[in-house]
């Protein structure tokens, strides 16, 4: 595997490294290929791949033993799914215990309210495209998810969305983005007729509001999302590396 040079060596080997943790290629404990093999296989030099270890091991994403070796953390998953507040829901559900499933509901072109617009820096009416997915965990309702976003960042037609995709998944094969960051809010709300017809139990409990802004590297607003979240059954919790 050879680095292009789209972007700076260091950037691309540090996504790769991460997508790889992501997707368990490196499981949960185990330990990581040395730093001389890493660099032979993507073709940089050691000092790349010491940097890009050093991001991972300060985010909280692997652990450097003197002597010993690179070991993936073995919270992992709980790690990669709140480190930095970008928030997936997929894994959240994971974190819990429980198999995700992701329900489209609703995909379609509506109009920006004002704080809709104020959110994703366009005006009030501009064209967004809205999509609506149900969590399951285990199959039993757990989050419904509202995203927004501008309507002008798609790169293929709406009417191909697949919605079973990540959110991060579906910026990269349909708008060609990457999140960058997101900012989130949490708030507890009276659960609303509409969530309740889709999250079942009590119609007078409280759940979880995260309102999640997202952002490409360069401060592009991405997505406005604003998601409920049933923590009657489901564990919410942040992970933070300390330095």
């Amino acid at each position: 595997m050879h680095i292009l040079q789209s972007k700076t060596v260091a950037d691309q080997v540090d996504e790769i490294l991460l997508e790889r943790l992501r997707e368990g290629l490196y499981p949960a404990g185990s330990r990581m290929p040395s730093e001389i093999e890493l660099s032979d296989e993507l073709g940089v030099s050691r000092a790349t791949v010491r940097t890009a270890l050093a991001k991972l091991a300060i985010n909280g994403l692997i652990i450097r033993k003197q002597g010993d070796g690179t070991y993936v953390n073995a919270r992992v998953r709980e790690v990669s799914a709140h480190s930095g507040n970008l928030w997936d829901l997929a894994e959240l559900i994971i974190s819990n215990g429980y198999k995700p499933t992701i329900q489209p509901i609703m995909i379609e072109k509506r109009s920006a309210s004002e704080k809709e617009a104020l959110a994703l820096a366009l005006q009030p009416g501009d064209d967004l495209l809205f999509m609506r997915r149900l969590f399951l965990a285990d199959g039993k309702p757990a989050i419904l998810a509202n995203n927004f976003t501008p309507f002008s960042l798609l790169h293929e037609p709406m009417e191909s969305i697949d919605g079973m995709l990540h959110i991060r998944d579906i910026f990269l094969r349909y708008c060609r983005q990457k999140i960058g960051f997101a900012i989130t809010d949490i708030h507890s709300r009276m659960i609303g007729k509409e969530t309740h017809e889709l999250l079942g139990g009590d119609p007078y409990r409280t759940v979880l509001e995260l309102q999640v802004a997202f952002y490409a590297r360069d401060n592009t607003p991405l997505a406005l999302g604003i998601n409920y979240f049933d923590d009657s059954f489901l564990h919410l919790s942040l992970v933070q590396a300390w330095n």
